[in-house]
């Protein structure tokens, strides 16, 4: 049984309705957490998706959902998508209406889900019916004629379990290295890493590339993003520089050429397009 929180918003600018919740301690170490959503607007919508340190699957009930690169080039999956890691951002947008599921996997999940090598998906998003052919379609449909949330995400369970059944093993290595970048907020020192592992500094960021997507210093760098992000979502008044300190940063510039990279500007910027009640970003474009 899932513990859900369930988040809803409605004003003049539109409503939604935001089911969160945890994964059972089976999927745990594939899953952060699920996101169910449902809009309803009087005008297309756009957000910003930022780079995080977790791989996003969508499944889509309703219209499906624009995605925007940030060369501009515009995609749409039928029954959804995956995104890979990146260091980039993008945008989603749809017509005033979305209804589906967020999943969002730890990228050793998603190695174990989708049996590839996770540089194939890094940097790219690809439509769901590419990886799980019939299945996705199959699981879109009844999650979509599900009678609530909490039976969707017993669904998804029952599915993504059955996955990574089938997926191949993660090196108990990576997983380990994945583990102390996250118990030391992205701090860790790569090349003490690879020593404490036996291995060198090549064939390290060689593991990296094909069980996580990307190399182990560039994912400490996108968690210490991810929790000043987390920050700014959480509400509530922000210091920058204590900020910067607090999740290992060198300085606030060294905070602000990372929001500059991922977001396109500076943390400010960001702050002023946070949506109240888990609404995400709206897009600055």
């Amino acid at each position: 049984m899932h513990r859900i929180r369930v988040v809803r918003h409605a004003s003049g600018r539109g409503g939604w309705e935001m089911a969160l919740a945890t994964p059972p301690p089976a999927l745990t170490p594939l899953i952060r957490d699920y996101c169910g959503f449902r809009e309803a607007m009087p005008q297309p919508m756009r957000r910003q998706e930022l780079p995080g340190v977790q791989v996003v699957l969508i499944l889509e009930f309703g219209p499906l959902l624009k995605h925007l690169d940030d060369a501009g080039r515009v995609t749409r999956h039928r029954s959804g998508f995956v995104a890979g890691l990146d260091e980039r951002w993008s945008t989603t947008e749809h017509n005033g209406e979305s209804h589906g599921l967020q999943v969002n996997l730890t990228p050793l999940g998603a190695r174990r889900l989708f049996g590839l090598p996770m540089h194939e998906l890094s940097h790219r998003v690809t439509g769901l019916e590419d990886l799980w052919g019939g299945e996705a379609r199959r699981l879109v449909e009844a999650l979509a004629e599900a009678r609530d949330w909490a039976a969707r995400f017993a669904l998804a369970d029952a599915f993504l379990l059955r996955r990574a059944g089938r997926g191949p093993a993660v090196d108990a290595g990576v997983q380990w290295a994945v583990e102390r970048i996250h118990q030391t907020g992205g701090q860790v020192d790569i090349a003490t890493l690879a020593s404490e592992l036996g291995h060198s500094h090549k064939h390290l960021i060689h593991q990296f590339h094909e069980q996580v997507g990307l190399p182990p210093r560039r994912l400490a760098r996108l968690l210490r993003f991810d929790r000043a992000v987390e920050r700014i979502k959480s509400g509530g008044p922000v210091r920058w520089a204590e900020l910067a300190v607090e999740l290992g940063y060198f300085d606030q510039a060294h905070l602000n050429r990372d929001f500059r990279q991922f977001t396109g500007g500076p943390p400010s910027a960001l702050l002023r397009r946070a949506l109240p009640d888990s609404g995400g970003f709206e897009s600055g474009a």
